[in-house]
This record gives structure tokens, C-alpha cells and sequence, in this order.
């Protein structure tokens, strides 16, 4: 964290804009006040993540959010944990009992570039396994969309996030983008322009038809990393992601409260405000501006986003008041509120 505070604090004194006749001398050092102190707060933040107990895609996620931030001693141990405890069959990840088929694949990108930069062959290894897994293994579709959990044929919307951001940066660009159609033709509210949660496929019915905030936040940010890594000639594809990305960043922007956070059925104002559709929807506005996917008119969002949720942060570094763990079912405090709101750092200095 030190090595970042220094870097960034260079960066700001270096620039034109610090040394502009515009600035004072006490607003320049308000500039770097600012930085420092959000450098603390983002170590905090890592702190209490890293304290927390997780499930596989709570690995993947805190894994991600420090590879994005740029911490690759962290994802190298990271990773090298979910290999420890991956299963035969290839899933990454698996703490003792997990139904899940998708969640353990959050992982798969922390694991793929701790094994290239660190040129470790178990890593190397347990990447291909994973992949292996998706491509051959897993239950899916009559149509090879792949089933979320185990136990039943369903689809879910966390899914966009843990299989086809990993299928991509592993090379297969036309899978990655075949499982995100997949799940949005099965999942997509048109005229809402909002994910449903889950569908059986085999009984034809949604399971949770609910348009859950952090489910359509798993989406944006999952087809945003997904485009980030598809190649150039890929340019019709890069396309449809962008119009799939910019669609449901408007339809949960339909819904946003006066305060800048959501409820966590969007279209529901008896259920619980949470605050980590925020932080998704900024990490997914930074990244789409960032990259030219989305107009800066979204930024405003954005900014105020974030804001609001820099104010959550406690003394400790839990980010309060996202949909909360172990059920999801209230607000409180869960491994991925903690990596969005890094994720969201992550992209904001990116911007």
C-alpha cells in the first residue's frame, strides 16, 4: 500500500493540474490529503476482506478485486490456495460442501495470471483443470449453457460474473461470449431491461423471477470484463456486449433512490436498501468509460456512487449495509462488498 501511495502521490504532484495557477498551495495539499486517505481506507478495506471467511466465489472475487488493484504477491498466495482446494473434477476453489458448478470458475482469472507471471505449473495446471471442466464437464444446457449449481438445472444470473470472464481471458472468446447470450436469453426482461434471478430448465419456470440489484450488478461487471478482454476483430461481439452492458446499467438506473443506492429487489420498495449494486454499477460505469464502451455522461452516477459509498466504510474497514452474508437476506457485510468496493477503486484510478 505504501509503494501505491507513493506512486500515486508522484503521479499528482507531477501533473499539470497540481501546479496549476488555479490551485492553491492548501487545495494541492488537499488533493494529496484526499489520496492518502483513501489509500488507507482501501488498506483497511483488504484487511477485513482477507479476514472473512469465504466460499469459492468469495475467493474469486477478493482474488480479482487484488489483481486489479495491482497486488500480484497477494493473488499469487490467492491462487495457490484455490488450487489446494480444488476438486478432481477440476472446480477451484471448494470449501468442503459447494453446489455450485459456476462459482468456483471466479477464480479461474487470479489463478491463469499468477501461473503466467509467477511461472508456477501447479498453477498452470489447476487453470486448465477448471477450464477443462467448463468446456467438457459441466452439467449444461441442450444448448451448452452451463448450469449454476449442481443439484438442480438451473440457470442463474451470478453466473455472468464466474464462468465467462475466465473462459475469455483463457482464450476462448466465442464460449465466453456464447454463455453470456445464453444466460441473457434466458434470464432478460426486455421491456424491464433487468435480469431475473433463476430459471429451471428442465421444468420451464423461473425459480426467483425477482429482479435482485446485486444479481443485475454480477451481470454488468461480469460482460464488462468479458469485452475488456476480446480481441479486435471480434468487433460485431464487442459490440452486442456494449448495448447488453449499456442496457442494464440503464434499467438499475431506473431505480435508483434520491441517495444514490437501491433497493435489493429493484422494483420493490418493501425490500431492503443495499449499498454493493452501487459499487458494481461504478466499477462497471469506470471501466465502460474508461475503454470508450459508455458515454461520460454516466460518470455523474458514478461519482456520486462512490461517494456515497466511501460513507459505509466503518473505523475496522467493513463496507456496511451491502446485501449482507451468510443468506443474502438483509443488509450487513459479505467478502464481495468488501472486493466491489476495491473493484471500484481499482477502476476509479484506472479512470
Amino acid at each position: 500500500m505504501k509503494r501505491r501511495e507513493y506512486l500515486l502521490t508522484s503521479i499528482i504532484l507531477g501533473s499539470s493540474f497540481i501546479f496549476s495557477p488555479v490551485l492553491s498551495f492548501s487545495k494541492r495539499r488537499e488533493v494529496i490529503r484526499k489520496i492518502k486517505h483513501n489509500d488507507e481506507k482501501v488498506n483497511r478495506v483488504q484487511q477485513a476482506m482477507l479476514s472473512m471467511q469465504r466460499a469459492s466465489w468469495e475467493q474469486g472475487v477478493a482474488a480479482q478485486a487484488f489483481l486489479e488493484l495491482g497486488e500480484n504477491e497477494i493473488v499469487y498466495l490467492m491462487a495457490k490456495e484455490s488450487v489446494l482446494r480444488q476438486t478432481s473434477e477440476g472446480r477451484l476453489s471448494v470449501v468442503y460442501q459447494d453446489n455450485s458448478v459456476t462459482d468456483p470458475a471466479a477464480s479461474g482469472e487470479a489463478v491463469l495470471h499468477a501461473a503466467k507471471l509467477f511461472d508456477d505449473k501447479s498453477l498452470k495446471d489447476g487453470a486448465e483443470r477448471m477450464l477443462r471442466y467448463l468446456l467438457d464437464k459441466a452439467p449444461k444446457t441442450k444448448s451448452g449453457i452451463i448450469y449454476h449449481i449442481l443439484s438442480a438445472p438451473e440457470i442463474w444470473v451470478d453466473a455472468m460474473y464466474m464462468a465467462p470472464p475466465f473462459l475469455a481471458v483463457a482464450g476462448h472468446y466465442q464460449e465466453a461470449v456464447k454463455q453470456v447470450r445464453g444466460i441473457r436469453n434466458y434470464l432478460w426482461n426486455t421491456d424491464k431491461k433487468l435480469f431475473s434471478h433463476r430459471w429451471n430448465d428442465e421444468e420451464k419456470i423461473f425459480v426467483n423471477e425477482d429482479f435482485w440489484g446485486v444479481g443485475n450488478g454480477w451481470a454488468a461487471a461480469g460482460m464488462s470484463r468479458v469485452l475488456k478482454t476480446l480481441p479486435s476483430n471480434m468487433s460485431s461481439e464487442k459490440d452486442e456486449l456494449m448495448h447488453y452492458i449499456q442496457d442494464v446499467i440503464d434499467g438499475c438506473l431506473e431505480h435508483i433512490k434520491p441517495d444514490y443506492l437501491f433497493h435489493n429487489i429493484l422494483d420493490n420498495k418493501d425490500s431492503f436498501v443495499e449499498i454493493n449494486l452501487s459499487q458494481m454499477l461504478a466499477y462497471s460505469i469506470f471501466r465502460g468509460v474508461k475503454n470508450n464502451w459508455l458515454d461520460k455522461s454516466y460518470l455523474d452516477y458514478a461519482y456520486k456512487m462512490r461517494n456515497v459509498v466511501h460513507n459505509k466504510v466503518d473505523k475496522y474497514g467493513y463496507v456496511q449495509g451491502v446485501c449482507g452474508a451468510p443468506y443474502f437476506d438483509k443488509p450487513g457485510r459479505a467478502t464481495e462488498g468488501q472486493a466491489f468496493f476495491l473493484l471500484m477503486e481499482a477502476a476509479y484510478n484506472s479512470l
